[in-house]
């Protein structure tokens, strides 16, 4: 049995490597690609690599399974906290991921698979380009009422995109309308599939079907929700999911002050843009939430209750028991119907 602790950089990486049957200890330096794929090729036996989570591994990660290698990804900011020396550099990195891998101490996080990444990635292209043709239409929005024409949405309509093509311009307005108008069809025409392919993917998940049942929820924060939150059981309580999102607020709190900032933001910030938007949606909807954002947008701030109505509205579609925070509870005093948790969708 062979333990690889791996310090992981883009152009290389340094590993120390312990082989339990023999005590070799054996401390390298490779390079990336070609070097560190001979190396892992040549391996004989059960081995196990401990990296600390970062970006650009996907082809490493496929590398070792390709070889039947076993990865574990751990949390970068708990490895470091073991290290109790400020000397650090890349083989102390590598002996310490070895130390906590022999030690029963690596704190390994859930990865999702090569398959859910791939569905997430097509959630991020979609996003994007929705983003981009939103910043477009703003900008025709912005010509339009330059010449006295405010249709807001109507302007999207077939009226109103041929009123937009037929209003006299200046040459380089005129220029920047149809070229913004051609970008706009483009765009059109590139989500218009992705969007038939986010369907077909919540459709053929379970746990994402079931969220849409509730409302607010539609096929891309649905499948969303189900690709960051992966295995439910992780997850104690709706206060640990909040948290995993980052829609908890920050905390410096001492002795008998307690002072509460603006939220972590430590967490997926696709997953929380989208939540914010459905849940914005969802309140024009639903009653007892748009009286709770205008309670709070009165009280607060508006954008306390930008993020109060989300954490509220998620916690009451993802269907934690009522009894177990006081968030839930106050969702399940509104009328709305819990789910248990655990029920929700099986693990996978």
């Amino acid at each position: 049995m062979k333990y690889i602790g791996c310090d992981f950089h883009p152009s290389f990486q340094v590993i120390a490597m312990l082989d339990k049957e023999t005590g070799e200890l054996v401390e390298r330096r490779l390079l990336h690609t070609e070097e560190a794929r001979s190396f892992y090729q040549e391996l004989q036996g059960p081995v196990v690599v401990g990296i600390e989570a970062s970006g650009n591994t996907h082809w490493f990660e496929s590398l070792l399974a390709r070889w039947g290698h076993e990865l574990w990804i751990g949390d970068a900011a708990a490895i470091a906290r073991q290290e109790g020396r400020k000397q650090k550099h890349d083989r102390r990195a590598a002996a310490l991921i070895l130390r906590l891998m022999l030690e029963n101490r690596f704190p390994k996080i859930w990865v999702p698979t090569v398959a859910e990444r791939d569905v997430r990635q097509l959630l991020i292209h979609r996003q994007h380009l929705v983003r981009m043709r939103s910043r477009i239409k703003n900008q025709l929005q912005h010509i339009a009422l330059n010449q006295g024409w405010q249709k807001k949405r109507k302007l999207w309509s077939e009226a109103g995109l041929e009123l937009l093509r037929n209003l006299k311009l200046e040459p380089w307005t005129g220029q920047r309308r149809d070229t913004l108008l051609a970008m706009l069809a483009e765009l059109e025409q590139k989500i218009r599939p992705l969007d038939q392919a986010v369907e077909k993917e919540a459709f053929a998940c379970q746990g994402a079907r079931r969220l849409q049942t509730h409302p607010g929820v539609g096929p891309v924060i649905s499948l969303a929700t189900v690709l960051t939150m992966g295995d439910v059981k992780r997850f104690e309580d709706s206060r640990s999911w909040v948290s995993y999102l980052g829609l908890n607020p920050s905390e410096e709190s001492s002795g008998q002050r307690r002072r509460l900032g603006a939220i972590s933001k430590q967490g997926s910030p696709f997953l929380r843009y989208l939540l914010v938007e459905g849940a914005s949606s969802a309140a024009k909807g639903d009653k007892s939430l748009a009286r709770m954002y205008a309670r709070l947008k009165a009280k607060k701030h508006h954008g306390v209750a930008k993020v109060a109505v989300p954490v509220s509205w998620r916690c009451g579609c993802t269907g934690w028991r009522a009894q177990r925070s006081p968030i839930q509870r106050s969702f399940a005093r509104r009328g709305a119907r819990v789910i248990p948790w655990p029920k929700l969708w099986p693990s996978r």
